[in-house]
């Protein structure tokens, strides 16, 4: 199909692909080896949400220009707006792929919809799935089939709430074992806080005048890993944000500036890539309870 891409803009749209059956216009449960399309070097753009788990070796996708780790028994996940490249393998062979894809608009006005922002695994990326033990892949399976039971159910005015209910129960769980994740991998988790901490220290060591206080986009960027995953990872390893890390290293290395008492405060702010002196200030009383020019004041009487 070249470089065209597919809007999935509603699962009809993607069920059509591959040539499965709608059950509800808003969600469904994904089984490719039933489908009666072949697709193969697609590129599409999501609307909706979905979430696939991989049992077979027959398929990888790319985000942006890298591919996805994306091995037998991992799950990776999108959300609406993400562009993604599927290349499946030529063979006789279905791809053993089961997932769950479902409309924004089947959870709005229900609690999953003041939640989904929470469950940030959406906003993953190369690198980043989901590696599933056997006990959790049959978790992850059950609820797949209790929502295709739902799915099967004639439509009533409980359908909407039943569905968003036992959909937010699988996120839920896919919540846990991303935190199980974290853990297992603790010592690859590790060697990115420390890299983190050394481009920190690298980014301030000179004496040169920086453009901007570091974003934790820029540092997720230095690591390889998107944002979102890169903060949890962050937190997990150390109690704080990857902001909050950021901020304080910033405040440790204004503290030495401002020990040189011929230094002006609003140099010092300028120097650490704020715009605004008293966005510096701002920042300092939070963190340590002081203005600069008391902190100051304080070295000067000791």
């Amino acid at each position: 199909m070249g470089n065209e891409i597919i809007n999935l803009d509603s699962i009809d749209a993607y069920n059509r692909l591959f040539g499965l059956k709608t059950l509800h216009p808003l969600v469904t449960v994904v089984d490719l080896k039933k489908a009666t399309q072949a697709v193969n070097h697609v590129r599409m753009k999501y609307g909706v949400y979905a979430l696939f788990l991989k049992n077979g070796v027959y398929c990888s996708l790319k985000y942006g220009r890298k591919h996805y780790d994306y091995q037998e028994g991992s799950i990776v996940s999108f959300s609406p707006g993400q562009i993604i490249d599927v290349e499946m393998e030529k063979t006789e062979v279905a791809p053993d792929v089961v997932g769950l894809i479902f409309h924004p608009d089947l959870i709005y006005g229900t609690p999953l919809s003041d939640k989904i922002s929470s469950f940030g695994f959406f906003d993953y990326s190369q690198m980043e799935s989901l590696h599933l033990s056997t006990e959790e892949r049959c978790i992850f399976l059950d609820c797949l089939d209790k929502i295709r039971k739902e799915l099967e159910h004639p439509v009533d005015r409980h359908s909407a709430s039943l569905l968003s209910a036992n959909i937010q129960v699988l996120l839920e769980y896919l919540h846990r074992f991303y935190d199980r994740q974290f853990i297992t991998r603790h010592k690859v988790n590790s060697e990115v806080l420390s890299q983190f901490e050394r481009e920190l220290k690298d980014y301030y060591r000179s004496d040169s005048h920086k453009d901007e206080i570091p974003s934790v986009a820029y540092f997720a960027e230095k690591v390889n890993l998107t944002p979102g995953y890169f903060g949890d990872l962050i937190k997990k390893e150390t109690g704080l944000t990857a902001q909050e890390m950021i901020s304080q290293h910033v405040i440790a290395t204004a503290k030495h500036k401002l020990a040189m008492n011929d230094i002006d405060i609003s140099l010092i702010a300028y120097d650490l890539g704020f715009q605004y002196p008293q966005h510096f200030s701002r920042l300092f009383k939070r963190i340590t309870g002081q203005t600069p020019k008391q902190y100051r004041a304080t070295l000067s009487d000791n």
